[in-house]
């Protein structure tokens, strides 16, 4: 089982022992499985994005999860956490979420933010509140995502979300 697997298991979810890091020819595949659960798709082969996928046993993407630094390691962008319908349970989700917030804290973050205009709730029991866009786009303003969001326009229409990543609700 791999050490995102098993990081996975500890936090009460047990998903395929397939979680790995994606990278070079397997971005395309995630890039398919993140459109359907339509999320954003670029920049998702950044050296600064880190992702992860989590395989069923016929070697489709069952969930993913990931993060963007900030240039001073200070401040994780969440990003591209979904499952499939056909492995949706209960905690399979949340424990994805945890998986990269507990990474991103590992590389030295403090703070966790991400865009969420539907799933509000999801992340509000993970310990995130709504957050000020504008301070967002501050802290995270060399991430590809909020470069892109603040240069299309779509920043004025995202909803931000902030949380410490140590203390809140959600910790592993």
């Amino acid at each position: 089982m791999s050490t995102a697997s098993h990081a996975l298991a500890h936090l009460g979810v047990a998903p395929s022992a397939s979680l790995t890091r994606v990278t070079g020819e397997h971005v395309a595949a995630l890039t398919a499985f993140l459109d359907e659960a339509d999320l954003t798709l670029s920049g998702l082969d950044a050296p600064s994005v880190r992702l992860w996928a989590d395989r069923g046993p016929d070697g489709t993407i069952t969930g993913s999860t990931g993060y963007e630094l900030s240039v001073d390691r200070r401040h994780a962008l969440i990003r591209s956490v979904a499952v499939s319908p056909a492995a949706r349970r209960a905690g399979y989700g949340s424990a994805l979420a945890r998986f990269a917030l507990a990474r991103a804290a590992e590389e030295g973050a403090e703070h966790a933010w991400l865009f969420s205009r539907r799933s509000g709730p999801f992340w509000q029991k993970l310990g995130f509140v709504a957050a000020d866009r504008d301070a967002m786009a501050t802290a995270l303003a060399d991430t590809h995502q909020v470069r892109l969001f603040a240069s299309t326009g779509q920043l004025a229409r995202e909803v931000a979300w902030s949380r410490p990543l140590t203390g809140g609700r959600g910790d592993g």
